[in-house]
């Protein structure tokens, strides 16, 4: 596969100086929870060879890997940087950086207390239907579907009509906020069906920290321009923090095909 046994220049060595690309996963790099395409992947690789790249999700590793790696491809190989969980999990050039933790953050007594709200609040909601696993437990985070995680596709594209009509996920939000107001908490709506939480300053921007101690690094790459595409780049939207941070320079899309066209105005 070309765009795993591609040999790249050095970090400190792409044609075009101190610039960074980051990428959203769901529906920029990939239709939401699927594979990305050949032609992403190759058009990645290409770019791979002009600047850096790398990607920043809200879903764990595994995920990840399952839509922009394959069996004998790992996605450690595909991005120069790889931020699952928002950086708190996170690769450099395949190698682990240090990550971070929610349940050490918040402490497991404050934890029991929102879940069992969450878990409540989920059972009384009326919805057309439901499904499983309505509260992940992730390292960075904890993420919350009304509708459950093991709905189908065509399960999570009917709840998405449903949630635009019935605003099902904002009121949820709403009801966290006043619930627990001194929890330091961030709720972020991003994908068809569900929405993150995580301690405030623990989103997407999170990642920029470790592209800012590149610069420390002995031969390090002081990244003076970052681009960001998402499609979630509204307020509200889990792309929304980073895409409008004075830091990076953000891009909304519209999905695969559109990330696709604004890469090749921007840098072909």
């Amino acid at each position: 596969m070309a765009v795993a046994t591609a040999v790249y220049p050095p970090l400190d060595q792409r044609p075009i100086k101190n610039t960074i690309v980051l990428f959203d996963v769901d529906e920029t790099l990939t239709p939401a929870r699927r594979h990305a395409t050949p032609e992403m992947l190759q058009l990645l690789s290409e770019l791979r060879h002009k600047v850096a790249i790398g990607y920043v999700g809200g879903s764990d590793f595994s995920k990840q890997q399952e839509q922009l790696g394959s069996s004998d491809v790992n996605v450690t190989s595909l991005f120069d940087f790889c931020f699952a969980e928002n950086g708190l999990t996170a690769y450099r050039l395949g190698e682990p950086l240090k990550g971070n933790s929610f349940i050490e953050w918040i402490g497991e007594e404050k934890y029991k207390e929102l879940v069992k709200f969450i878990l409540h609040y989920i059972a009384d909601i009326d919805l057309p239907f439901k499904r499983g696993t309505f509260v992940e437990f992730r390292n960075g985070m904890i993420n919350v579907s009304p509708v459950g995680r093991n709905a189908t596709n065509a399960e999570r594209a009917a709840f998405e009509a449903y949630d635009k009509q019935h605003n099902i996920r904002t009121t949820f939000v709403s009801a966290l906020r006043e619930k627990f107001p001194d929890f330091g908490l961030t709720y972020s709506i991003g994908g068809m069906i569900s929405f993150d939480v995580f301690p405030t300053g623990w989103d997407k921007t999170y990642c920029l920290r470790h592209v800012e101690a590149e610069k420390a690094r002995e031969g390090g790459v002081e990244y003076t321009t970052v681009h960001f595409f998402g499609d979630k780049a509204y307020e509200g939207g889990n792309d929304w923090e980073i895409y409008s941070d004075d830091r990076t320079i953000g891009h909304k899309v519209d999905g695969p095909e559109d990330t696709i066209k604004q890469l090749k105005e921007l840098f072909f």
